[in-house]
């Protein structure tokens, strides 16, 4: 791979990487070439088109498919995105809290307009593995709700819900799948969400997946399992939450205990 010394930079050898170049100088091309597109992209509004990838590389000196290279670490990361043919200036990434809120409260404290497809809803027998995790009899049945969530009309993930039907037996008559599910679990079944166990980790849709959320399968995702429980400790729900990793940052607030 070809290296190009950065300018500006002190070229002394075996020095720490700081904001991705080492202090030596030298970086692959495609970085370089990344450096200038990053600078550009910062400096045009949201939703504005880029130059096509010939401009582009007539205007860094770079072949185009190092060009190509550089677009595609800005597409992963979020800072630009697809429109039709073209590619667009993205807007800052949702960032939803890592905390008891749900992702209706999340996306509305940002200024956009939250909502949901629903993909499915159906109950049947719950596995043993889940059935631990709710604390329920293997076969009891369970509802399976999935469905793709929205901020601003535009796809953003898929979040899978597993809750006993004995719960929420009326859960496929009386919730509209478009709204808060926690909001109609506290005011029409009565259940109130107390606390929850979440894991954070990072994977790759599926092929059905991507194509529900609109995605390239090689996308990164940030996959959240979360089990709720109610104010006396049962466990109430399983959640598997998908989010698109262009499009989400999570945060937490953290604590000292004084020590």
């Amino acid at each position: 791979m070809s290296c190009v010394p950065s300018p500006g930079i002190p070229q002394d050898s075996g020095a720490p990487v700081r904001a991705g170049v080492p202090e030596h100088g030298r970086v692959p091309k495609y970085y370089a070439v990344r450096i200038r597109l990053t600078e550009l992209v910062d400096g045009l509004e949201v939703g504005r088109t880029l130059p096509t990838e010939r401009e582009l590389a007539e205007r860094f000196g770079a072949a185009r498919e190092t060009v190509r290279q550089a677009l595609r670490d800005l597409l992963l990361e979020g800072r630009l995105r697809r429109r039709g043919r073209g590619t667009v200036v993205a807007g800052p990434k949702l960032e939803q809290p890592l905390s008891l809120a749900s992702y209706t409260e999340g996306v509305r404290r940002q200024g956009l307009r939250p909502g949901r497809t629903l993909v499915d809803l159906r109950s049947w027998p719950c596995p043993e593995g889940l059935a631990r995790e709710l604390d329920v009899a293997a076969g009891e049945p369970v509802w399976h709700m999935e469905r793709v969530l929205l901020a601003d009309d535009e796809r953003v993930g898929l979040e899978s819900t597993y809750i006993p039907v004995a719960r929420v037996p009326g859960l496929d008559s009386e919730f509209d799948p478009d709204s808060t599910f926690y909001g109609y679990l506290a005011d029409k079944v009565g259940i109130v969400f107390a606390d929850a166990d979440e894991r954070l980790e990072t994977v790759l849709a599926t092929p059905r997946e991507a194509l529900l959320i609109g995605t390239p399968p090689a996308l990164p995702m940030l996959l959240i399992h979360r089990v709720s429980r109610d104010g006396e400790g049962r466990p109430f729900e399983r959640v598997r939450s998908l989010y698109r990793g262009d499009r989400f940052s999570f945060s937490a607030h953290l604590s000292g205990d004084g020590r």
